[in-house]
C-alpha cells in the first residue's frame, strides 16, 4: 500500500513537542511591590487645590512678565536720562538768580542777598565734612547703586510708627535720589507752565509716588555715568543750606568766615545738620538749636567710625560758634534799602553776582543798637510795642547806619525808616523858618504868639493851638522855633507864602506830597525818617540838598571796574549859606533852651528839632553835630496814640544816647552858624563867647572889628515884627526892619575902618 505523502494532520501532542517540553520548576513570576500612594484627595478639597495652583501659576506668570516689562521700561528710562546727562561741573549752580554780597566802608562783608554760592570741587573739601553728610543723609552711600531698599523699607516702618502714611514723612531718598530732585529730573524753567522760578522749584521740590518712580531711572543714569565723588559733589554744591546760601562753600563762608576745606568736624556737624530743614536749624536763627542739631550729626558720625568716641565728647564739649560778621547780623534793614533803591537788574533781580561797596559803618550800627536798647529797656514798661525807628547820615547823604524796627536780627522785614510815611509835626517847622530866613527874615525879628484863626474859603476857620495851650505876646523867631510855639510858626508861614514853604521843603528832600491847607507850617504831611533826616543834612551842609545814598560801587564779580558808581551825595543848592547859618543857630537854641533839652551833648555842639503830631500818634527828633546827622521815629504801627510821649522826651532820650554813643573819642567841632543879626559872618558857637570864624589872619582889623560889630550887634536891634496877611495889620515887605539892620551895622562898622585907614 502506498504510504501517504505531506503533513499528517496533528490530532494530539507531539511526542517530540512533548518531548521537547519535558516539564522543569516553572519560574516565578516576580512579586510586585506595593507602593503607599498619598490617599487621593477628592470633592471638594481638590478642587480648591487646583484651583490655587492654576491662580498661582497665573499670578507667578504675570508677575515674571510684569517685572520683564518694568525692567525694559527702567532700562529704556535710564539709557534715555543717561544720554541727556552734561558734565557733573555743569550741574553745580543751581540758582535762577544771582548773589549780592555787600561791604561796608572799610570793605569788609556785612550782608549778602540772594543766594550766594561758590562752586568748589570734590578736593576742596573738608573731609570731615563729607563723613558728616554721609553719616547724615546716606550711610550706604558707596554700597549701593542709587536706590536702597533697605532705606526705602525703613522709612516706611518709621512713617507708620510715627501714625504717617507710609511715604509721608521720611523717605529714604539716597543722595543720588536727592540730587534727582535737586536737579528737577532734567527739566528746565518753562515760564508757559510755572508763573516764575519759584513755582518751578516747588514743583521739582514735591514729593509724591509718581515722582519717586521716575527718581529711580534717573538715579541709575547717575550711578553709571558719574563717580559716587561726582555725585556727592553735585549734592554739595547745590543744595539750599539756609540764610541765602547755596552750597556747602557759601555755608562755610556765611557762618564761619572760612572756606568749606578748613571747617572742624564741629563745624561739619552744624553744617550737615542743616539739610534736614535749612531754615529751621540755620545758626544765625537759633544758634542753640543748631548746635544741639549738630550735636545728633556729631553722634551719627561716631556710630559710623568716622569719629571715636573722643573725638565725639571733644566736639560736643566745644560746639561751632558764628564768624564776627554773622553773629552780628548788623545792618539788615540797611541792606534791605539798598536793594530796594538800587536798580532791580543789579540787585533784586540780579542773574549775576555782584558785590556793593556801601556807605555802612558797622560800628555806629551797633553803637545806635545798644543805645536804642538801653533806653527801651530802662524806659518803657515790659511788653509794651511801641516801635521805633533810627537813620544816622553824614552831612553828604552818606548812610552810616539804619534801624528800622526794635527787632534787628531780621532781614526783609517792615522797614519803618524808609517804608513808613508818618506826619512830621513841629519837626517839619525848620523849612518854614528856613523860607522866612531866606526872604530876609532875621532870628531876632518878632512875631506874635497869641490867639490866631485862619479863614478857609468854602471851609471852617482853623484855630491853632500851642502844646501849652497858653501864649507868650511877642517873640523872636528864635524863641519861636525854641519853643515851638504853633501860633508864632502859622503867622510866620502866611507872611512868607505856603508855596515858598513848599518849595524850600521839597527842595531839601522831602518828596511827598505837601498840603497846601494852613496846617502844613505844623507837619500834617507825612514824610520818611529816611527823608526828613536827609532834608536836615541839608541844613547842616549849609543850604545845599543832599539825596540820601548808600552806594559807593557796584561790581560784577570777576571784573575789576566798577559797572557803577555813588548814587546820591549833595546836590543843587535851596537857601542860602547865610539863611542856613542862622537856622543852624536857632537850632541849636532847641537843643539848649528850648523844647529838645533831653538831647543835650554837654558841650559838644549840637542842633535839632522835636516833633510830635496833634493827635500823639508820632513823635520825632532829628538833629546834627559836625560830624553825624541823625533821625529818631517813635509810634505805634497801628497809629496807637502814644501815651505821654512828646518828641522832645523818649526820641530826644534816644538820639542823644545815639550820638552820645557815636561820638566817642571824636573831637568837639564846632557847628557853623551865622550871627543872628544875618550879617553873613560865619560864627562858632561851641564857646561860651561866639567867635567870628574867618579866612584871614587873627590879626586883621577887619576881622577884629567885624567881630566887635556882630558880636555887639543883638543889643542894638530891636527887630521888625511879623505880620500874616491874614492878620487885620498890613503885612510889611520882607527885608523891612523897625530898628537898625544888618547890613546898616555892618555898613557903619566897614565905614569907620576904611575912614580910619
Amino acid at each position: 500500500m502506498k504510504r501517504p505523502t505531506g503533513t499528517p494532520p496533528r490530532t494530539g501532542k507531539s511526542p517530540v513537542a512533548d518531548k521537547r517540553s519535558a516539564p522543569t520548576a516553572a519560574p516565578q513570576k516576580p512579586r510586585k511591590v506595593r507602593r503607599h500612594r498619598k490617599p487621593r484627595r477628592g470633592g471638594i478639597l481638590g478642587w480648591i487645590a487646583g484651583f490655587v495652583t492654576l491662580i498661582w501659576r497665573i499670578i507667578w506668570g504675570s508677575i515674571w512678565r510684569l517685572a520683564m516689562v518694568v525692567a525694559l521700561i527702567i532700562g529704556a528710562a535710564t539709557t534715555y536720562f543717561y544720554v541727556g546727562l552734561p558734565e557733573p561741573e555743569e550741574l553745580f549752580d543751581a540758582r535762577a538768580r544771582g548773589s549780592v554780597t555787600m561791604l561796608d566802608h572799610e570793605g569788609r562783608v556785612f550782608a549778602w542777598r540772594g543766594e550766594t554760592y561758590g562752586a568748589v570741587r570734590s578736593e576742596d573739601i573738608a573731609p570731615v565734612l563729607k563723613e558728616a553728610v554721609i553719616a547724615t543723609e546716606d550711610r550706604r552711600f558707596y554700597r549701593h547703586l542709587g536706590v536702597s531698599p533697605r532705606g526705602i523699607a525703613s522709612a516706611i516702618r518709621i512713617n507708620l510708627a510715627a501714625g504717617r502714611g507710609p511715604l509721608e514723612g521720611n523717605g529714604g531718598s539716597t543722595i543720588t535720589q536727592q540730587v534727582a530732585k535737586l536737579l528737577c529730573l532734567g527739566d528746565t524753567f518753562d515760564p508757559t507752565r510755572f508763573a516764575d522760578e519759584a513755582e518751578f522749584e516747588a514743583d521739582c521740590r514735591s514729593g509724591g509716588v509718581w515722582r519717586k518712580i521716575k527718581e529711580v531711572p534717573y538715579a541709575f543714569a547717575m550711578e553709571a555715568k558719574y563717580s559716587k565723588d561726582d555725585i556727592l559733589n553735585i549734592y554739595m554744591n547745590r543744595s539750599y543750606l539756609g540764610a541765602g546760601a547755596r552750597g556747602f562753600e557759601a555755608a562755610s563762608q556765611r557762618y564761619f568766615n572760612k572756606p568749606a576745606s578748613q571747617v572742624n568736624a564741629q563745624e561739619a556737624a552744624m553744617l550737615a545738620g542743616l539739610l534736614r530743614a535749612p531754615s529751621y536749624y540755620a545758626p544765625t536763627a537759633n544758634l542753640e538749636r543748631s548746635q544741639e542739631r549738630a550735636n545728633v550729626i556729631l553722634g551719627l558720625m561716631g556710630e559710623e567710625g568716622y569719629l571715636t568716641p573722643t573725638e565725639v565728647a571733644e566736639g560736643r564739649a566745644n560746639p561751632a560758634t558764628l564768624s564776627q560778621a554773622a553773629k552780628a547780623r548788623a545792618g539788615g534793614y540797611f541792606a534791605d534799602w539798598l536793594m530796594e533803591s538800587g536798580p532791580g537788574f543789579l540787585t533784586s533781580e540780579t542773574t549775576e553776582d555782584v558785590t556793593i561797596r556801601t556807605t555802612f559803618d558797622q560800628g555806629i550800627q551797633r553803637a545806635a543798637e545798644r543805645a536804642l536798647k538801653q533806653v527801651f529797656d530802662e524806659k518803657l514798661k515790659e511788653g509794651s510795642d511801641v516801635e521805633a525807628a533810627v537813620v544816622v547820615m553824614s552831612a553828604d547823604g552818606a548812610v552810616r547806619a539804619m534801624l528800622g524796627g526794635r527787632d534787628t536780627t531780621v532781614n526783609g522785614a517792615f522797614n519803618r525808616a524808609t517804608q513808613a510815611k508818618r506826619q512830621t509835626g513841629s519837626s517839619f517847622k525848620p523849612f518854614v523858618f528856613a523860607a522866612a530866613l531866606e526872604a530876609g527874615y532875621s532870628p531876632s525879628d518878632t512875631v506874635q504868639d497869641a490867639p490866631l484863626t485862619i479863614r478857609i474859603p468854602g471851609g471852617k476857620n482853623w484855630s491853632p493851638q500851642n502844646y501849652t495851650r497858653s501864649y507868650r505876646g511877642p517873640v523872636s523867631l528864635t524863641t519861636a522855633l525854641a519853643q515851638s510855639l504853633n501860633t508864632s510858626t502859622i503867622r510866620l508861614q502866611e507872611a512868607v507864602g505856603r508855596d515858598e514853604v513848599i518849595r524850600v521843603a521839597h527842595d531839601f528832600g522831602i518828596v511827598s506830597n505837601l498840603t497846601r491847607s494852613p496846617s502844613l507850617g505844623l507837619g500834617a504831611s507825612e514824610a520818611t525818617l529816611l527823608e526828613l533826616t536827609g532834608a536836615y543834612a541839608g541844613i547842616r551842609n549849609g543850604g545845599t540838598s543832599v539825596l540820601p545814598y548808600g552806594l559807593v560801587e557796584l561790581t560784577m564779580q570777576g571784573d575789576e571796574r566798577p559797572l557803577m558808581g555813588q548814587s546820591g551825595g549833595l546836590g543843587q543848592r535851596v537857601i542860602s549859606q547865610r539863611a542856613a547859618g542862622q537856622l543852624i543857630y536857632m537850632m541849636q537854641k532847641v537843643i539848649e533852651d528850648g523844647t529838645g533839652r533831653r538831647a543835650s551833648l554837654g558841650s559838644r555842639p549840637a542842633a535839632g528839632k522835636t516833633g510830635t503830631t496833634s493827635s500823639y500818634r508820632d513823635a520825632w527828633f532829628v538833629g546834627f553835630t559836625e560830624q553825624y546827622v541823625t533821625g529818631v521815629w517813635m509810634g505805634y504801627d497801628d497809629n496807637t496814640p502814644l501815651s505821654g510821649v512828646t518828641g522832645g522826651g523818649l526820641p530826644a532820650e534816644i538820639w542823644q544816647a545815639v550820638m552820645s554813643e557815636i561820638h566817642k573819642d571824636l573831637p568837639e567841632l564846632a557847628l557853623s552858624t551865622v550871627s543872628p543879626d544875618g550879617s553873613g559872618i560865619i560864627m562858632s558857637q561851641g564857646e561860651s563867647t561866639p567867635r567870628v570864624v574867618t579866612s584871614g589872619s587873627a590879626d586883621d582889623p577887619l576881622a577884629a572889628a567885624l567881630a566887635g560889630v556882630m558880636n555887639g550887634v543883638e543889643a542894638e536891634r530891636s527887630g521888625r515884627v511879623v505880620t500874616a496877611p491874614t492878620e487885620v495889620t498890613a503885612p510889611q515887605t520882607p527885608g523891612d526892619s523897625a530898628g537898625a539892620s544888618s547890613d546898616d551895622a555892618l555898613s557903619r562898622a566897614l565905614n569907620g575902618i576904611l575912614g580910619n585907614n
